[in-house]
């Protein structure tokens, strides 16, 4: 399925979310509230069965997690959602580990270095840092006094 083909079924589908074609691949963006309701509609209706990327991006104001999704079947089918989560103090959005599997272990990345807490997660841990690690170094106001990296 090519780009103009999902933009249609996405448009039919979800016709309050409108799609953003504007890069490379299509992208939904979505409030974190929205998500367990869109999610498993991509998986069943659209055949993206496979979710190749997980990660946060903070935007200073808010952060939004991205997934990235595509089909196993149609390689060329390419999907990014973008969800908005607006509480920085105590950033959370469900887990989709139950929907994609992969998933289990790119929200533990993001929950290690941006602190996006994903509810429902089997095993929410630090991966990569150490338990008694202080912070979220991916957060733009993170103090790393090491490095004396700001940005």
């Amino acid at each position: 399925m090519n780009k103009e083909e999902l933009k249609t079924k996405l448009a039919e589908l979800l016709p309050a979310l409108p799609a953003d074609d504007t890069s490379t691949w299509l992208s939904l963006p979505i409030d974190a509230s929205e998500l367990l309701s869109v999610m498993p509609l991509l998986r069943k209706e659209l055949d993206l069965d496979f979710m190749f990327c997980v990660t946060g991006v903070d935007w200073k104001t808010h952060f939004s997690v991205v997934y990235h999704l595509t089909s196993t079947k149609d390689r060329s089918t390419v999907l990014v959602v973008k969800a908005k989560v607006a509480d920085r103090e105590n950033p959370s959005i469900a887990t989709v580990c139950d929907i994609w599997r992969t998933a289990e272990f790119h929200e533990l990345e993001a929950y290690d270095f941006f602190g996006i807490v994903f509810t429902g997660h089997p095993g929410l841990r630090r991966l990569f840092l150490p338990e008694d690690w202080k912070g979220w170094p991916m957060r733009k106001d993170y103090s790393d006094p090491v490095n004396m990296i700001t940005l």
